[in-house]
């Protein structure tokens, strides 16, 4: 890999990992922010679905500018927004400023993905290991976005937490600006994927997956620190819900790191559609076991789907670089975020009713069988693909 490359990987991943810790802020403190706004989990559950689905329907727009201003230009927009959405949030003295600021914020989050995604599919050649490194980045973000914003909660407030990522965003934006060069008009960028035509058929189906998949993911990840606040109170004592919740979330998107780099090596290895089928069998049974399990064996299952749910992530992007002409490549991104994180985001809003109604353990057999028909899809991905195969 050249020092182009490398230098390109190192803003990107820097990128996606404050993109995902930034969209784990509320999450990690919903305990915290309930008791100070006096609302249920259920409107949490709302304004978490409001910026999650900000972040996916965002992407759509932002694939077909990629090719009119640029992934430079995206980025730094993506920067310099967040950082003015999180001191709104900051500096929020009502219900509807704080739910302005994580509309805003997951607006302006949107635009990373399909940027940062598609810069890494045209200007990197060894793809897998592209966006393997990539998504443990985002993995990482992932794991320290709780853990960090417990933290400043407790030292601080969580207002402090939205502060400190926008400071973090800060210093990559002036990377951006002094490091990544301006591409002159005159400067044509070639796809090192060398994707010349689009499969549309295998598209549509890829689509279907990963709105299914985007709905347990959102589901998952928007409950988990609340989930192992209340269910893990035997293990660890001396420390708050709040820092107990966020720390073992930390564990399992760490294990997340794991998951990227089993996915970026079996991409190399075995047909991807064949490993997402296998991804999507394994992860009903350990959802269902997250909701009914207590204690350690809780944190154990939860660590195992951490690395079974993110070895998603290396194989499905690298799928869509195979899937789509590099003229449509940033678009075949944004409508890939727009199902994932738009339309899956509606499952924090349903997930936030379950656990207000029935119980947080119940939102996690919910996104099990979210789930199924996910496994007829891969199975018919797998299909058409091998029929075009031959």
């Amino acid at each position: 890999m050249t020092n182009k490359e490398k230098l390109i990987l190192g803003i990107t991943g820097g990128s996606h990992l404050s993109v995902h810790a930034l969209m784990l802020v509320l999450p990690s403190i919903f305990l915290t922010v309930q008791k100070e706004l006096v609302v249920g989990l259920d409107t949490l559950g709302y304004l978490a679905m409001l910026s999650a689905f900000m972040f996916g329907i965002g992407a759509i727009p932002t694939g077909y500018f990629e090719s009119k201003i640029g992934g430079r230009n995206l980025l730094l927009i993506y920067h310099f927004g967040s950082i003015v959405s999180s001191l709104i949030i900051v500096f929020s003295s009502s219900l509807v400023w704080f739910a302005f600021g994580l509309a805003a914020l997951g607006l302006f989050c949107s635009i990373y993905h399909p940027a940062g995604l598609t810069i890494i599919s045209r200007r990197v050649k060894d793809i897998n290991h592209g966006m393997a490194f990539h998504g443990i980045a985002g993995s990482i973000g992932l794991a320290l976005g709780p853990l960090l914003t417990v933290l400043l909660t407790e030292w601080i407030s969580w207002r402090a937490a939205y502060g400190g990522f926008a400071f973090l965003n800060f210093g990559l934006a002036l990377a951006i600006l002094f490091i990544i060069p301006v591409r002159s008009a005159s400067q044509k960028e070639s796809d090192l994927a060398g994707t010349e035509t689009t499969d549309r058929s295998a598209l549509v189906i890829f689509y279907g997956i990963g709105v299914l998949f985007g709905l347990s993911f959102a589901g998952f990840t928007t409950f988990m620190p609340t989930h192992f606040a209340l269910t893990t109170r035997e293990l660890i004592s001396g420390i708050s819900n709040t820092v107990r919740g966020g720390l073992f979330t930390t564990f399992v998107l760490l294990a997340g790191i794991i998951g990227q780099i089993i996915g970026g090596g079996l991409g190399k290895k075995f047909r991807r559609p064949n490993i997402l089928f296998w991804i999507v069998v394994l992860s009903i049974p350990l959802l269902v076991l997250i909701g009914v399990l207590q204690g350690w064996i809780l944190v154990a299952v939860a660590i195992i789907f951490g690395i079974v749910h993110f070895a998603w992530q290396p194989v499905a992007n690298s799928l869509i670089a195979s899937l789509t002409h590099s003229r449509h490549r940033g678009i075949g991104y944004g409508i890939n975020f727009f199902f994932s994180f738009g339309v899956g985001a509606f499952a924090a809003g349903v997930s936030g009713w379950i656990a207000e109604h029935f119980g947080v353990p119940f939102v996690f057999p919910a996104m099990a069988i979210v789930l199924l028909p996910a496994v007829i899809l891969t199975y018919v991905l797998r299909r058409n693909m091998e029929i075009i195969r031959k």
